[in-house]
């Protein structure tokens, strides 16, 4: 780890005053400092966000939820509001980590994580997104865990986080602030694909800092799912996942929400496939057809073929398990 000089800030503000070129932001830290360590990322000043007041959780006029981006996510999950109105969100944050860095990890914090990708961690080699134009040697190396959907000749990493899976699915709304003042960015538009500049995760500002995050009223509180594959059963990345929200009148799909992850540089919808499901009975094969039109899109690299059939079958059994409103991890 390189050295840095260290700032706290007390409000919004004076955060955003303290900025300067090489400076990051840092509340939890579960990920940023384990990226110092491996000498990933070399800030020259850590400015300290974790006393401002972004701990709220609370119902607005509109009746959505608005989530301050330093609520951890062991309070996230187990607060009584979202686990009644957004189980699907409850049950992703259960799904990642460990009760350790829940308790550390913040909402902001893990909308910004980087990819688990074997070459970006490792500085000796070279990696389009920690050094862009040095090459890409997850294409042709080891890319079990890798992009299925969405990559480029530039970067075949996928976005590690559970959360926003789910957060995808819900169609939130990321509230920032920055110098030039405050902004919203649909959930949708947050993370970017790789293109040719695969070094930019998402759409925020360096100088910009996440504020909140804003859930709609309707939650799919009744009928949704939470799927995740790994290869072990806790704090483990996921091969594939599905967040499955559906809502029904009798036996016919009104409405539905598919995002995956695990599978692209960004939480995986098709919003075709879903427009695709209204108005269709509930039933396997309905699932099943709407399963093979998405992974048509699939583009696979040597090593992950698996994860194609992998997630056709996910997709169904997500859905499936959203019919009964499934509450397992």
């Amino acid at each position: 780890m390189t050295p840095f000089n260290y700032a706290r800030a007390a409000d919004v503000g004076e955060a955003l005053a303290l900025y300067q070129p090489g400076s990051r932001f840092i509340a939890g830290g579960t990920n940023l400092l384990d990226l110092m360590k491996e000498n990933v990322v070399r800030p020259e000043r850590l400015i300290d966000i974790s006393r401002l007041p972004l701990r709220e959780i609370t119902v607005q006029d509109d009746d959505r939820v608005r989530i301050g981006a330093l609520v951890s996510n062991a309070d996230l999950a187990y607060d009584p509001l979202v686990q009644g109105r957004y189980p699907l969100l409850s049950q992703a944050i259960l799904a990642g980590a460990s009760p350790q860095l829940r308790n550390m990890a913040t909402t902001g914090g893990n909308l910004l994580q980087r990819t688990r990708c074997y070459y970006f961690y490792d500085s000796t080699v070279p990696c389009n997104k920690r050094e862009p134009g040095s090459g890409c040697p997850a294409r042709e190396g080891l890319n079990r865990i890798h992009a299925i959907f969405g990559a480029s000749d530039q970067c075949v990493a996928t976005h590690p986080s559970d959360m926003c899976v789910a957060l995808a699915a819900l169609e939130a709304t990321v509230e920032v602030q920055g110098p030039q003042g405050t902004r919203s960015i649909a959930f949708k538009d947050f993370h970017r694909l790789p293109g040719d500049q695969p070094e930019r995760d998402n759409h925020l500002g360096e100088d910009e800092l996440i504020t909140a995050v804003q859930l709609p009223s309707e939650g799919f509180a009744t009928h949704s799912h939470y799927l995740k594959i790994r290869d072990r059963a806790s704090y483990a990345f996921a091969l594939v996942s599905v967040a499955a929200a559906l809502k029904l009148e009798g036996d016919r799909i009104l409405e539905a929400r598919l995002a995956l992850g695990g599978v692209a540089h960004k939480p995986w919808r098709n919003p075709a496939v879903e427009a695709g499901l209204v108005g269709k009975a509930v039933s396997h094969e309905t699932f099943a057809a709407a399963a093979d039109a998405l992974i048509q899109e699939a583009r696979p690299l040597a090593g992950n073929a698996f994860k194609v059939k992998l997630a056709r079958r996910a997709i169904v059994r997500a859905l499936d398990e959203a019919v009964l409103g499934g509450q397992r991890p």
